[in-house]
């Protein structure tokens, strides 16, 4: 039990500091490579909750849990994200933001043009972060945190 309240403690801390970030430290700073540094720790976020999401529901022996994180993650989508209310759209939106993480993580150049962070794909594929896509993961990440949260107070 243990296990899963630090997981929820810390993506709770995590989301909230990316919060913070998007409604507080951006319109003042305006630097849009702290659009980066935001979707890579809502990532960290996510992965904490659906660890602790994963951890919750072992500990109740709903699931069996593996060594492969990919074969986790599998899990939480088929058979942990129904309990958790969690729907296929807000599963879409969180598998988008490790994406592109991914792509940031693996890409040989980013840069700044207008308003948006262009990520370059090793074969030249463009990847284009707005605030307004930010803002979709920071809410599919909150969203997430609330349905967690809830399904466990009762």
């Amino acid at each position: 039990m243990e296990k899963f309240l630090e997981y929820l403690s810390e993506a709770t801390r995590i989301i909230k500091a990316c919060d913070h970030m998007i409604y507080v430290s951006y319109p003042l700073i305006k630097d849009k490579k702290l659009l980066i540094k935001i979707i890579i720790e809502l990532k960290k976020g996510v992965a904490y909750l659906i660890n602790a999401i994963l951890q919750y529901e072992y500990i109740f022996k709903q699931i069996k849990l593996y060594k492969d994180a990919k074969s986790n993650l599998e899990t939480f989508i088929n058979k942990s994200a129904k309990r958790f209310n969690i729907k296929v759209q807000e599963i879409k939106i969180l598998l988008e933001l490790f994406d592109v993480v991914e792509i940031h993580k693996n890409s040989p150049m980013t840069f700044t043009k207008d308003e948006k962070v262009v990520i370059l794909t090793e074969n030249m594929n463009k990847e284009i972060i707005t605030l307004e896509k930010t803002k979709e993961f920071l809410i599919a990440s909150k969203n997430l945190l609330q349905k967690t949260k809830e399904k466990i107070r009762r």
